[in-house]
């Protein structure tokens, strides 16, 4: 009988390794069946006791790069929306691209009156018929969680800011919903809280449909951070400059240039963002 193999978590939990997950995840990155199976049968032979789940996808996405197929840069948009910065800053501005993929008209880093005091708010989408405040909860470390703790605190601020009115979309109107987007994942007791008190919450792979993940890729709001060609420091460039997505670049390399990059590296740039 063979030995199992067990798996360290991002978290530090142990679980044995599900060769059915890797599948699933593999297969959802757009890899056909054929790649599936070659990228697992090369896993297999390096997989052993105490391997971290960190190494299984740097291991998988090196191979789907091997094999020169688009599915890398889609079973790599988690680990590249973590890339967008330890400010946090260009995950606001991912999120307002999320809710006009939506059809929302939004805006970041905004200051909205409550009942009691101000508050900053990292989101604003509004469309005629509805307004919408987003607190945008960013980790840099993908095996961190958004707690309860977390959950009651933003629930408390939409509770303030709902006692207003707020002027946007050329008019004053009450606060319709508040969210919570998390770019991993929340706790168990956040989700049951979120649930009994009616806040939306949009995690890595919550709710069940209309996650974060779905969000990306129905909304083709691949990352720039999902690119191998950008370099570290123009990539610095490229986010400070609001650039966010791989659709901006897209047959439009004047916009790289504009932000200070040469016209070889802008077309670089465009190419594999075109690939996508």
């Amino acid at each position: 009988m063979q030995t199992p193999i067990n798996v360290l978590k991002t978290n530090g939990h142990i679980e044995p390794f599900d060769v059915g997950k890797l599948e699933r995840s593999l297969l959802r990155s757009k890899a056909t069946t054929e790649t599936v199976a070659q990228v697992i049968e090369h896993l297999m032979k390096e997989m052993h006791d105490g391997i971290t789940t960190a190494q299984i996808y740097k291991h998988a996405f090196f191979l789907l790069n091997k094999f020169k197929t688009p599915a890398a840069h889609h079973y790599s948009i988690r680990q590249a929306i973590a890339e967008l910065g330890p400010s946090g800053f260009p995950f606001e501005k991912y999120i307002a691209e999320v809710f006009r993929s939506l059809g929302y008209t939004s805006e970041t880093n905004q200051i909205a009156m409550g009942g009691c005091v101000g508050h900053e708010v990292d989101v604003v989408a509004w469309n005629d018929k509805k307004l919408i405040m987003c607190e945008a909860k960013f980790h840099n470390e993908l095996g961190m969680k958004t707690d309860l703790k977390v959950v009651l605190y933003v629930k408390s601020r939409f509770e303030d800011l709902s006692e207003s009115t707020h002027f946007y979309g050329n008019k004053r109107r009450k606060l319709d919903e508040g969210w919570l987007i998390t770019n991993t994942k929340f706790t168990s007791t956040a989700i049951q809280y979120g649930l009994c008190k009616g806040l939306t919450m949009v995690g890595w792979n919550y709710p069940e449909k209309g996650n974060l993940q779905d969000l990306v890729e129905d909304g083709d709001l691949m990352p720039i951070t999902t690119l191998n060609e950008i370099h570290k420091g123009e990539l610095k460039i490229l986010l400070e400059s609001g650039i966010v997505l791989c659709k901006q670049v897209r047959g439009n390399a004047s916009i790289l240039m504009d932000a200070g990059l040469s016209k070889e590296r802008a077309d670089a740039i465009v190419l594999e963002a075109e690939s996508i």
